[in-house]
């Protein structure tokens, strides 16, 4: 198994995730041209996408996968909740698939299996990738942690965590007082210290690669977020890093030990 992310952020979301002959794109936050643009930069063409598999209908999430599912011929896999807010492209894509959020399922070689999480959306889910051996975990865009949550990502050999903020520059930035509430709330977005406190509680034996990830650009800094997480590790792993916005991170995979 190998993923690569192609952009991390509030201005667009999305990761490939690849096991063996199948590849498929977590969420869809840029335009078409843009989109095809930041896969070749992964050595990717679009015909190398087997399916987009959508977390919730944010636009930083779901803004391209109707035109990219649209030129490409590819199924798109999505909550019904999140489908009630993607209706009007509903007959104008190839094939669309339901996820029941707590029920696994397979794209040709790769196992998802869908959580819900407490955000500000319909439906909203995160996922782990399986291929049998080793686990992905996926948590971006959420509130609040819960303990199915913390259930469905402990032993994880990867995890994709979302760090948005810091929570004192978020309380000193020039947002207005609502949207302050609305990124700390518990339908919001993790800080820094909330992910590390998650991450405390999970089982990391096996964890490989650590990626902070959704940092907000006005309210972070890489080296906060990635300060907070090794400060509840006895043992960082080697591929710890962050995703950016620009260029999200390039290919990891993870390997039998």
């Amino acid at each position: 198994m190998r993923f690569a992310s192609l952009g991390s952020g509030s201005e667009g979301n999305a990761l490939v995730v690849e096991v063996g002959a199948t590849r498929v794109m977590v969420d869809c936050g840029f335009g078409l041209r843009e989109t095809v643009r930041r896969l070749a930069r992964k050595g990717l063409t679009p015909d190398a996408i087997d399916a987009i598999v959508i977390t919730h209908e944010h636009g930083d999430h779901i803004g391209g996968a109707a035109a990219f599912a649209r030129k490409y011929g590819m199924p798109v896999w999505l909550t019904r909740g999140t489908l009630t807010v993607f209706r009007n492209q509903y007959d104008k894509l190839p094939e669309v698939r339901n996820i029941d959020s707590h029920a696994a399922f397979a794209i040709g070689d790769i196992e998802i299996q869908p959580f819900p999480v407490p955000h500000d959306a319909r439906e909203p889910v995160q996922f782990v990738f399986g291929d049998g051996t080793h686990r992905l975990g996926l948590l971006t865009d959420v509130g609040a942690t819960t303990p199915h949550i913390e259930a469905m990502l402990t032993r994880c050999d990867a995890l994709v965590l979302e760090c948005n903020h810091d929570a004192s520059l978020l309380q000193q930035s020039g947002y207005p007082p609502g949207l302050k509430r609305r990124i700390a709330g518990q339908y919001g977005h993790l800080d820094n210290h909330a992910a590390a406190h998650l991450l405390s509680r999970l089982d990391n034996s096996r964890l490989q690669h650590l990626i902070a990830a959704h940092l907000s650009r006005q309210n972070n800094t890489p080296e906060l977020a990635l300060q907070a997480l090794t400060s509840v590790l006895s043992n960082p792993p080697a591929g710890l890093t962050h995703a950016t916005q620009e260029d999200g991170f390039d290919w990891r995979e993870l390997n039998t030990r």
